[in-house]
This record gives C-alpha cells, sequence and structure tokens, in this order.
C-alpha cells in the first residue's frame, strides 16, 4: 500500500469534522473558549459624550481674551452635572464623567486658575478637546468580535464592556484516551521485565485539553483481544465525540488494535502517512465518533497529534487556521529522505530575532528530545537540507 500523503490525509480528516455547533455560556465561564457567533455591541460605549480627563468642561468660545467663567456646579462618574453650560459658563469635571449639556471642550485642571467661584485658563480652549463622542470605542450594532475568535482576557474584557453577560461559543468535543500494550505499566509502578512507562496518554491530555469538554483517560489495556475488545466496547457506549488510541496501530502479530476497531464498526480512511515521526497513524469514524489510531512511539504520538488531531479540533470548534510559522534557521538542516519530516526545534531568541534551532535527534521514541522542543520544522519531502539563516516553516507545539 502507498503512502498517503500528508496534506491529503488532513483534508480527509477534516472532511469528517461536523460543523461547530453554538451554546450559551456566561461570561465568567468563557475564558478559552472560541466564539460560534459574532458579539455585537447593543448599546453605544461611552453612552455619552465622556471626560477624557479631570479638569473643567466649557464652551470653547468663552475663552477668549480678558475671560472668567462662572464655575456652576460638577460633573463626576456615576453622577453628571444635569443642568446646561450656558455663555460665561464652566462645570468642575472628572475622568469618565459626562459632559454637560452645552459644552463642547474640557481643559485639564493643570491649565486652570480658580478664583472662589470662577475659573479662567492659561491655555486656548478647543472644540472637542479632552472629551470622548458618544460611540467613539464602539457603537450600538457594530460587531465587536468575529466569530472563531479565542476569548481570552482582551476579548472578554471587550464582551463585558459590551454588557454580554452570555455568549454563544462552540461546544467542544469529549475525548477519550486509550493506551495499547503488554509492555506499558503506569507511571510510579514498578518496571518488570522488558516493560516501559506509559507516556503517551500524559502528553496527549494536556495537549487537546484546551479544545475539550473532557479528555478521559482510559488508561492502559493489553495485547489480549477479548479485554481489548471489552474496553473498546466499554469507550463505544459512553457519550464520546473523539477516539485516540496509542499502539497497536500497524499490522504487526501483536498490532490488533485496527482489526479489533474494524470488526467494531469503524471505517477506516487511511493508516499510512508520508511522513516521519509517525507514519502508521489510522484515522476513521464509527458513526459520529472519529477515531485516530496513534503509533505507540512517544514522538510519533505527539507529533501525529499536533500534526493532525489539532487541525482537526480547530475546525470542530470553528477556530481560524493559524498561519504556518516561517522563521530563519539558527543552524542547518540535515538532508531529508522521501518523507516528509516534522524535526523537533526550540524557538531561541537571538540578537538578530527569533530563530528555529533544529534538534538532532530523529528517533520516534527519543521522549527526552521533547523536553527541548517547542516547535517542529516542516521539512519536505526529498529536502536537500537548509543552511543556517534560510527562512523555514515550523509549527508551534504550544500554541493554541
Amino acid at each position: 500500500m502507498s503512502l498517503l500523503p500528508v496534506d491529503d490525509a488532513i483534508a480527509a480528516i477534516l472532511q469528517r469534522v461536523p460543523a461547530p455547533t453554538a451554546e450559551r455560556v456566561p461570561l465568567s465561564q468563557a475564558g478559552g473558549r472560541v466564539l460560534a457567533e459574532p458579539l455585537i455591541a447593543a448599546h453605544d460605549q461611552p453612552p455619552f459624550h465622556a471626560s477624557a480627563m479631570d479638569g473643567y468642561a466649557l464652551r470653547a468660545a468663552d475663552v477668549v481674551e480678558g475671560h472668567r467663567l462662572s464655575l456652576i456646579g460638577t460633573s463626576q462618574a456615576g453622577a453628571g452635572f444635569s443642568g446646561r453650560v450656558a455663555p460665561g459658563e464652566a462645570v468642575r469635571i472628572f475622568t469618565g464623567a459626562p459632559v454637560p449639556e452645552g459644552a463642547d471642550t474640557v481643559i485639564m485642571q493643570e491649565e486652570a486658575l480658580v478664583d472662589g467661584s470662577h475659573v479662567s485658563f492659561t491655555a486656548p480652549a478647543r472644540p472637542g478637546h479632552s472629551v470622548r463622542p458618544r460611540g467613539n470605542d464602539f457603537a450600538r450594532g457594530q460587531q465587536l468580535i468575529a466569530p472563531g475568535t479565542r476569548m481570552g482576557a482582551m476579548q472578554l474584557s471587550v464582551a463585558a464592556a459590551a454588557n454580554s453577560a452570555i455568549l454563544n461559543v462552540a461546544r467542544r468535543p469529549r475525548i477519550a484516551l486509550l493506551a495499547t500494550g503488554d509492555e506499558l505499566v503506569l507511571p510510579g509502578d514498578p518496571l518488570g521485565p522488558d516493560q516501559i512507562v506509559a507516556s503517551n496518554s500524559y502528553g496527549l491530555a494536556p495537549l487537546l485539553s484546551p479544545y475539550a469538554q473532557s479528555v478521559d483517560d482510559h488508561g492502559i489495556v493489553g495485547d489480549e483481544r477479548a479485554k481489548l475488545r471489552s474496553k473498546l466496547a466499554d469507550i463505544f457506549a459512553g457519550d464520546l465525540d473523539i477516539l485516540i488510541t496509542t499502539g497497536g496501530a500497524s499490522v504487526g502479530d501483536h498490532d490488533i488494535v485496527q482489526e479489533l476497531l474494524l470488526e467494531m464498526g469503524v471505517t477506516l480512511d487511511f493508516w499510512r502517512i508520508n511522513m516521519r515521526p509517525g507514519k502508521p497513524l489510522m484515522f476513521g469514524t464509527r458513526g459520529k465518533t472519529l477515531v485516530f489510531g496513534l503509533p505507540g512511539n512517544p514522538v510519533s504520538a505527539m507529533v501525529t497529534a499536533i500534526v493532525f488531531i489539532k487541525p482537526a479540533l480547530r475546525r470542530w470548534l470553528g477556530y481560524a487556521e493559524p498561519p504556518t510559522w516561517r522563521l530563519p534557521l539558527a543552524a542547518a538542516t540535515p538532508p531529508n529522505t522521501a518523507r516528509r519530516h516534522f524535526m523537533r526545534a526550540r524557538l531561541v531568541h537571538t540578537p538578530n530575532g527569533p530563530q528555529l534551532e533544529p534538534i538532532a535527534q530523529t528517533d520516534s521514541g527519543h521522549t527526552s528530545s521533547l523536553g527541548g522542543a517547542n516547535m517542529l520544522i516542516i521539512q519536505p519531502e526529498g529536502d536537500p537540507g537548509q543552511p543556517a539563516g534560510t527562512t523555514i516553516e515550523a509549527l508551534s507545539i504550544d500554541a493554541f
């Protein structure tokens, strides 16, 4: 069987992802969620002409040679002056307070000379100066935030200012993780002969949880058909949207995951990708459930999750695809094979700006090299290798 190109595999997965569906959540619970409908302003902000500083509100035309204006009141935030400013009058005003009717400018208090109930100014008056017009920030009916936007601190602040107590956000999928293999033991358990510590689920859960309603780790099941079938049946009986298995995705004598999934009604779209690490990636569906069979090698599992599962989750949420990073190399890359290489790398800051430093280790089971990686260099198929300074494409490992 020929190897499927990476781009074709991503396209096939995205075709299976359902359209985003919206749910309403309180603003206090919307952090990190993706907006499903545009946020529209329901009022003008500010809702009145407001002062941009502490000073005096007046008519600009009154500041002429020899002027002396009568102080007739005070306007402060939450308690505006209710009267009208007539010719020859001024109102003491504070930042954020409504500019009284009749006034068309504010002069800062440092440029004012107060004499009892009168005030004059050492600076000329300019109509509209230090006045924030009604709707200057946003106007009723204006779109403030587009759908597909992740609601971070800045966006939540805007939503609060727009008086949006409830937001329509994309429903997040429920994800199940299952590690397979007789050789695996849980972290903290003693290692027996020929055993290794299971690490994949402990990396996948935090990688995917920002996109998910829940990520349920179903632990480890060995390479025994009856136990694996029973575990898979229990998982499918639950209310899940995405199943991710690690290990057993190939077709060796002990790689039974694919065989059992097919027996249990999974329609397989593909299972071999022209990439490294991560060639034996499996993808299919069972009803509404997306099923990913990731390789068991830890680096392969994490790389395939970044390259294939994260784009699927972003599509699920209606979240716009981020642009591929383009950065110069801090060191040369070696020649590549006929498979696209997702090379571990670290982002380094240099006097000339950010650069990508390749990590030379290519073993798909070499977990310690993951600790220093925060980027994946995308090395094209058959690439002859690029010298330091060449601008290349990369994926961020940690970016949402």
